[in-house]
């Protein structure tokens, strides 16, 4: 069967974008990209030169007819109403993580979304990776037995000893939860369905951030957010689960991700990665054990296979993974912590999902 080809226009030309360039380029041949845009003019001709796509204005290239989806890659407090605009344009709209800053503007975009018969999706995509799709294919089969807990930490000194640009991440909008937390929150959605309730704390352990990275050495950063996330949480299927979130950790060797079920435990790798190692102990076991990533193919760096996998989705009819369903609920589990913090009670989450199809086995590199 010959799938149609689904035209992508590129709105944000920073960092993030090289990847989707390639890998678009490379490995995903049912989209392709028709034009990029950029407020910095210089970044967006530095794309258009290396990957040889045409420049347009943002105006121009959502009034464009020959694109069907926007890849919204601004910064995150512009996704919203990016994608906004590329709704009212009759586009449908993949962006970056977090889907937005708050609920109503989140809601926002899939409510009109649905008015005019549009999809949307949402970053991260890296829970189709191989290492992921093992885990969930591990839980499935009930390798572990039952599921009951989750532990879920990403703990860290905080970006401004090398990020080139630190400073949005001490401000409303940033902070760990919103800039990590979809990694962690996504990745456990997919292998244990939707999140329930809340209970959360947060703080901060400094007023001021002294950047020691070379671009931004001495640079004074006055932190706004809140920098440490903790709480417990339960999922829709009774699995309760602990996650702590912190830019205020100067060293730990708190696991990942881990799942424990019956009959064994699943030591989950780095959900902002694509691969391995995936380890299993089982009781009985003296030491965990190495799980091959079966015949998953993705386990390199794959941004984009969510974007290719909606694109998919949108010609066949099909439900696709990484949509907006998915990162609005992981918005609004990601908004209870600190809800929670601040009320100093539980948080129903109102929002709930379909937890995502596993991928097939056997797949080959850049086929959904």
């Amino acid at each position: 069967m010959k799938h149609k080809i689904m035209n992508i226009g590129i709105i944000g030309c920073g960092t993030i974008s090289d990847i989707y360039f390639q890998n678009i380029t490379e490995k995903f041949t049912q989209i392709r990209i028709m034009g990029c845009s950029d407020l910095d003019p210089s970044r967006r001709e530095e794309k258009s030169e290396k990957y040889g796509v045409p420049v347009y204005s943002t105006d121009v290239l959502l009034n464009r007819k020959d694109i069907d989806i926007v890849l919204n890659l601004t910064t995150p407090e512009h996704h919203a109403r990016i994608n906004t605009m590329a709704l009212h344009h009759g586009k449908h709209v993949y962006c970056e993580k977090p889907f937005a800053l708050n609920r109503e503007d989140g809601m926002s975009v899939l409510t009109l979304a649905s008015e005019k018969g549009l999809k949307t999706g949402c970053a991260p995509d890296t829970f189709l990776g191989a290492g992921m799709q093992t885990c969930r294919k591990l839980i499935d089969e009930g390798v572990i037995g039952i599921p009951h807990s989750a532990y879920a930490f990403m703990l860290c000194p905080g970006h401004e000893s090398w990020h080139p640009g630190p400073g949005f991440y001490y401000q409303p909008g940033g902070g760990p939860m919103l800039d990590m937390g979809p990694y962690y929150l996504t990745a456990l959605v997919s292998l244990l369905g939707p999140v329930s309730s809340v209970f959360g704390k947060t703080g901060k352990a400094f007023n001021q951030r002294i950047c020691s990275a070379e671009s931004t050495k001495g640079q004074v950063i006055d932190v706004n957010t809140w920098t440490d996330y903790k709480g417990l949480f339960e999922f829709e299927s009774g699995v309760t689960g602990l996650m702590s979130m912190s830019f205020d950790v100067f060293k730990s060797e708190a696991p990942r991700i881990e799942i424990h079920g019956t009959k064994g435990s699943l030591l989950i790798p780095d959900p902002n990665t694509f691969g391995g190692p995936v380890r299993l102990f089982r009781k009985g076991d003296e030491k965990a054990l190495d799980i091959p990533l079966y015949a998953f193919p993705y386990d390199e760096n794959s941004r984009g296979i969510g974007l290719a996998d909606m694109a998919r989705g949108i010609e066949t009819g099909r439900p696709y993974r990484a949509s907006g369903n998915l990162a609005f609920h992981v918005l609004d589990t990601m908004l209870a912590f600190e809800d929670s913090s601040l009320s100093g009670s539980l948080v129903n989450i109102e929002s709930t999902v379909e937890q995502p199809e596993i991928l097939d086995l056997g797949l080959a590199i850049g086929e959904l």
